[in-house]
């Protein structure tokens, strides 16, 4: 037998085997090893052993990517603009450069402010740069680079108002800040004045064009950088700047990134590109900078939470919470009565504006309607020509009980078409006009069938008040927020305001229960 008999004697067994095969299984079967070698290979040519010296080197000499913290609502220094959206600003291209330069990619957080130092101490980020003022205070609880920039406190008014030209004069008025920032710390020293803390400067800086105070302290390249990027008339800077401050980039304490940053600054210094940053964004040569901020060289004790104190601004704050849950749950509870009532026993036309009323205030966030009730609407009114104003009280119930009044009327509709026909023919029967029948007959019987949905509703009420917070609300979260922004202690303080939520909602549900136990017919049916 030659060589060639059994290689002849395979190839006839392979093909017999792969004969079955023919057609589409056949095109399958290849397809499948085709795809097996081309995974194979992209295996072999992404496994680092097999990856030439030069992809090897890269993969050995990679850095990690820092995760920064920023708050992108505060032009010129960190916001989102441009087509995509994307980050931009001084600090964005300060820190990118600074990277670049040790070869650490960036990437990106957004928070607000007053979030951002309790991120750095929780370890969500590697460091913090949103145009923050090195202070004594902070630095208790977080380490700063060097000083990358000299800022200081305006004081920002409206064009009719000549009283007010520097801090003295600041007692006693109305002011707009933003929470956690130094100007809500120096505005809070001054006698008598009345300060309202907003999460973002654009917030507290639309209070005072809308009327609602009569200054707003906010670092001053910011807001001269809002005037004139929004092109907003009828404000003017009263006098001189209150402080000389110095922005730096935070980390948690004992970070090694410290170091490697602050070499970053003093390079981009020494070569000139911080410089031409600098004339970039501001259009001017930038002033000398020292290697520590003043700040840091004052003795500061630690900033210690006082439970005595924490105590009493959260019964404050809780104090508000309840009057305002009362007020706007009684105000939509008529309300909904009133749609309810549209819904069923009007006309057409009633009947579709009550749907869109309903399908309008349940389809969109209460957030919105807030921001739109209170800033959006005296906005548009007074861009109009037309003075208005709306007190922050006044603008939450509004909004709060127009977002309930949605809610319950179908709660209450419910509740009424629920009750049996026979209930209706009787009351007819005893010749009851429809608001007698209505008064003795249907509603009490209802009322006993929604009262779990109401108890629902007053609790959710309760804790959606945390919402006016934005507008400037001091109510139960909000006192948390400014304690925090002065303690730094965010997971005690966070904890105590839960556990003051926990105490009402759980008091006003034993409250209902007990009502509902009250109403039950079976009760009273017992005790006769």
């Amino acid at each position: 037998m030659t060589s060639i008999e059994p290689k002849r004697r395979l190839w006839c067994r392979l093909r017999q085997r792969l004969w079955p095969l023919r057609g589409l299984r056949l095109q399958r079967l290849l397809a499948l090893v085709v795809l097996s070698l081309v995974l194979a290979l992209g295996a072999v040519g992404l496994h680092p052993a097999a990856a030439g010296p030069e992809g090897g080197a890269d993969a050995a000499t990679a850095k990690p990517t820092w995760t920064v913290g920023t708050d992108p609502t505060y032009a010129p220094f960190q916001m989102k603009a441009g087509a995509h959206d994307e980050l931009q600003g001084f600090d964005i291209d300060l820190i990118q450069a600074i990277g670049k330069n040790s070869g650490h990619p960036i990437r990106f957080v957004s928070l607000p402010f007053d979030g951002l130092i309790p991120a750095l101490q929780g370890g969500s980020v590697d460091m913090v740069i949103s145009a923050m003022t090195i202070t004594a205070e902070r630095a208790q609880a977080v380490d700063f680079s060097r000083p990358y920039f000299v800022a200081g406190l305006g004081i920002l008014v409206r064009e009719g108002n000549t009283t007010i030209h520097n801090l003295k004069d600041l007692e006693g008025r109305t002011i707009a800040v933003q929470i956690g920032t130094t100007g809500a710390k120096a505005m809070a020293e001054v006698p008598g004045a009345r300060v309202t803390t907003f999460d973002a400067a654009p917030l507290a800086l639309q209070e005072l064009i809308n009327g609602n105070v009569e200054a707003y302290v906010n670092d001053l390249p910011a807001t001269l950088h809002a005037i004139q990027a929004a092109g907003l008339r009828g404000l003017r800077v009263a006098g001189t700047p209150l402080t000389n401050e110095f922005y730096g980039i935070a980390f948690p304490r004992n970070s090694p990134l410290r170091d490697t940053v602050d070499h970053g600054i003093e390079r981009m210094l020494a070569d000139g590109s911080y410089a031409r940053l600098y004339q970039r964004w501001f259009g001017t040569s930038p002033p000398e900078l020292p290697e520590q901020a003043p700040a840091l060289a004052e003795a500061h004790r630690e900033a210690a939470l006082n439970p005595v104190q924490l105590f009493r601004n959260l019964m404050r704050g809780a104090g508000v919470t309840l009057s305002l849950t009362l007020v706007s749950f009684s105000f939509g509870l008529i309300g909904a009565g009133l749609v309810a009532y549209g819904l069923m026993g009007g006309g057409p036309v009633l009947r579709g504006l009550c749907r869109v009323y309903v399908d309008l205030f349940r389809g969109t966030p209460m957030l919105v309607q807030l921001f739109m009730i209170y800033f959006g609407l005296p906005a548009l009114l007074n861009g109009l020509g037309l003075p208005f104003n709306l007190d922050r009280f006044v603008a939450a119930v509004i909004a709060l009980s127009l977002n309930v009044a949605a809610y319950l009327s179908e709660t209450l509709r419910a509740g009424i078409e629920s009750i049996d026909a026979g209930q209706w023919e009787a009351a007819d029967a005893l010749a009851m006009n429809p608001i007698a029948r209505m008064r003795f007959v249907v509603l009490p019987q209802a009322l006993r069938r929604v009262l779990p949905p109401l108890a629902n509703e007053f609790i959710t009420l309760i804790k959606d008040t945390s919402l006016a917070a934005v507008i400037g609300f001091d109510e139960l979260f909000r006192e948390g927020q400014l304690v925090v922004a002065t303690t730094y202690r965010a997971f005690e303080v966070y904890l105590a305001v839960a556990l003051v939520y926990l105490v009402m909602t759980s008091v006003t549900s034993w409250l209902f229960k007990r009502l509902e136990h009250r109403l039950n017919p079976q009760r009273h049916a017992m005790a006769t």
